[in-house]
């Protein structure tokens, strides 16, 4: 029997469907066919990509990871699989096995001999990979999130400990987990994820866009009195200045020292930021008050609960030694201290 060529009579019978169209029919066709690429076009795709790319190197192994569009830190699961020493050729990686529930798990633990060491949340995790696209084109990758090495390491050295491995092979894994979560004992996966995709500088500038839209009003706000006269009594008494209300007067340390004690704890970027909009004019002196720039919602209600902290630990403080050793362990400096020289002894029985 002669072999029948269906390519050929498909390509016969669409020609004739073709010749058999109106000039208007076509046109529909057409119509309908590039309508249906532009829906395509316009619709976001579901599936997420990588936006930062790296290899975290923990001793000799090592973890390819990414930074994907929605701020999810995922794992490449071949990369995990690899860094156990699980085998390496072929699409042995891909291996799932069927759990209990008749989900399937990555190749990396689904050997039988640990199913009583895997928890369920981690089961159900990892029974659901991570689809993504990789950074420049569209070669779709699976993942696993970042966060759950710890708990995927921890399950074999249960196995270990409870001596259910099976040959050298799976102590090799063992050992291999055994460095990961070394590894991860005093940095986190997070943080080194974004280190090794370089996505720490832009993380740190998203946060720090967060912190300033929350704090940092955009309009400048009509003078309130914001700092209570108990903050400046206790000031004077424990800088040993007379203290006299009715006189606006003030040393001019006080505005330096209120930068100190109040404003620079405060979230980092903010203080900056007060600076930057409220500029010094004319002999260290500024046009507004840096509380005007505050925000209604979150700034100004942060800066009075600050205010009632400070002037507590004021009162319980004989001297400015103490308040200031007080101060300092309950609201830590952020980032390096630089002692500013003082005229007066700050041993805790010293006179003030």
């Amino acid at each position: 029997m002669a072999k029948i060529d269906t390519r050929e009579i498909g390509s016969k019978g669409g020609k004739a469907r073709s010749a058999a169209l109106t000039d208007d029919e076509r046109k529909d066709i057409a119509r309908h066919a590039a309508e249906i690429r532009w829906q395509r076009q316009d619709q976001p795709s579901s599936t997420p990509h990588s936006t930062h790319t790296g290899t975290i190197v923990i001793g000799d192994l090592l973890l390819p990871c990414a930074v994907l569009n929605n701020g999810q830190r995922v794992l490449s699961q071949r990369g995990v699989t690899k860094a156990l020493g699980g085998k390496r050729g072929g699409a042995h990686w891909r291996r799932k096995k069927k759990a209990a529930d008749g989900s399937t798990l990555p190749v990396f633990i689904s050997a039988g001999n640990l199913a009583a060491f895997v928890p369920p949340s981690l089961q159900v995790a990892l029974s659901q990979p991570i689809i993504y696209h990789s950074r420049y084109g569209k070669v779709e990758r699976e993942g696993i999130l970042a966060t759950l090495l710890p708990e995927i390491c921890n399950v074999w050295l249960s196995a270990r400990r409870a001596e259910k491995l099976m040959g050298p092979p799976q102590e090799h894994i063992a050992r291999s987990a055994e460095i990961l979560l070394a590894g991860l004992a005093h940095v986190g996966i997070v943080a080194l994820v974004d280190e090794a995709t370089g996505y720490q500088e832009v993380r740190d500038r998203l946060e720090l866009h967060k912190i300033l839209e929350a704090y940092i009003s955009k309009e400048l706000l009509p003078w309130t009195k914001r700092f209570p006269e108990e903050f400046y009594r206790e000031l004077f008494r424990l800088r040993g200045w007379e203290y006299s209300p009715p006189s606006p007067k003030r040393p001019k340390l006080v505005g330096k020292l209120t930068c100190e004690i109040v404003y620079e704890k405060l979230p980092p970027g903010v203080l900056e930021e007060l600076r930057t909009r409220n500029p010094v004019i004319r002999e260290g002196w500024r046009r507004h008050r840096h509380h005007q720039f505050l925000t209604e919602d979150i700034g100004h209600p942060h800066l009075e609960k600050h205010l009632v902290a400070v002037i507590t630990l004021m009162r319980a403080s004989s001297n400015w030694g103490r308040f200031r050793r007080l101060l300092d362990k309950v609201f830590p400096m952020k980032g390096p201290q630089y002692l500013m020289p003082l005229d007066f002894n700050e041993d805790d029985d010293a006179p003030t």
